[in-house]
């Protein structure tokens, strides 16, 4: 079998992955085998076609493949073969996505109630979204929060079986109860929910008059939500069978509770990092001194040390937010702001004339009577 898998495909070595899967498509079908029956050339061109789709449709198998040639990548083509079991035509699995894609919107469309049904025949309802506002305080913490959710459950008249009290439901006669049907394109066939029993496998003749013969009704849930301590604006939390019931039966979806988080006046959030700020008198940048910190959870002790400037940023470490899912925690930010007296005595005045003459300032202080410079004249 030739391994020069871009010549395989008709495609450059520059190709990009739409390409590829472009030119897949257009051979696998001229070689499916199912189109050309026993023709053994036929076969072993699609098993070749499939190989190449493989490789050249996996970034990191292409880069391999690229750099050391078809060596580095036929230890995983043979361990696929005797791990999964190639058959007469190879491995499909890429052969399914591929077609997949081309007939989904023939084929396809969501079950009853927004459900899908899983490789195992279980029906599963759809998921939900629910936008959460936290202080910032709960995302350093964390905590857990009670939300009320609006969603489909199982009704608790028929308990879910649809069926008014008394009677129940009846197997479909279209799919035989199992829910689905198999339908043909070409040399393609396709299983696809059923339309009559819209993939249950059964007819409700005598509807429950709760939910019509659903099985589920509309209600407003309490879910507990847990908050891990350190989440951020848009973290996206899963809450595992808190959404939609399906119609029919099935598990629940799940809930995605996406994190808001609400402004602080205090603190502001860069990373794991909290920002804040610390009024300093005159007195205190000039001689120094110890001055307690609000933070996040309570308050420390700082040391600003003589001489310190307006809007020098100190940091203090370990008091900022804790690393999501990991130990350790970010670092608290202080900048220092100058807090200038509005208002003096005469006393305080005269110390700080004194102390301008000290330094060679000669101007003189500005006159704050608005009335003297207009009486003047």
């Amino acid at each position: 079998m030739k391994h020069d898998y871009y010549e395989i495909l008709g495609v450059q070595k520059a190709a990009s992955i739409e390409e590829i899967k472009a030119a897949y498509r257009k051979l696998a079908i001229k070689y499916h085998p199912d189109k050309n029956p026993g023709d053994k050339s036929v076969e072993d061109k699609f098993k070749e076609i499939n190989e190449a789709y493989e490789v050249l449709s996996n970034a990191e198998k292409r880069a391999q493949y690229d750099q050391f040639g078809p060596d580095a990548v036929n230890g995983y083509q043979g361990q696929s073969a005797q791990g999964q079991g190639f058959g007469d035509y190879g491995d499909f699995s890429s052969v399914g996505d591929i077609f997949g894609d081309m007939f989904g919107d023939i084929f396809g469309g969501a079950n009853r109630g927004g459900g899908q049904r899983r490789s195992g025949g279980t029906r599963r309802g759809a998921d939900l979204r629910y936008e959460l506002e936290l202080t910032l305080e709960d995302a350093v913490k964390g905590r857990e929060i009670p939300v009320s959710v609006p969603r489909r459950e199982v009704c608790s008249t028929c308990s879910g079986s649809g069926a008014r009290h008394g009677s129940s439901a009846k197997t479909c006669t279209q799919c035989k109860g199992s829910g689905q049907v198999r339908y043909s394109q070409g040399f393609f066939s396709f299983s696809q929910a059923c339309p009559k029993c819209k993939g249950s496998g059964s007819i409700i003749e005598n509807p429950c008059p709760s939910c019509g013969g659903v099985g589920t009704t509309r209600a407003t849930s309490k879910i507990t939500v847990r908050i891990p301590t350190g989440v951020d604006e848009g973290t996206s939390l899963r809450v595992t069978g808190a959404g939609n019931f399906p119609e029919g039966g099935g598990t629940a979806g799940d809930l995605f509770v996406v994190v808001r988080i609400k402004p602080d006046p205090n603190f502001q959030r860069h990373e794991d990092d909290l920002l804040t700020s610390l009024n300093v008198s005159y007195t205190q940048a000039v001689f120094g001194a110890e001055l307690d910190v609000k933070t996040i959870e309570g308050s420390v002790k700082i040391k600003i040390p003589s001489g310190t400037q307006p809007g020098t940023t100190m940091r203090i470490r370990g008091e900022g937010v804790p690393h999501l899912g990991r130990k350790g925690r970010g670092d608290l930010l202080v900048k220092v702001i100058l807090n200038v007296p509005k208002t003096l005595t005469d006393k305080q005045k005269n110390a700080l004339h004194e102390l301008a003459r000290s330094f060679g300032e000669t101007q003189k202080p500005q006159d704050t009577n608005p009335f003297k410079k207009v009486f003047s004249r």
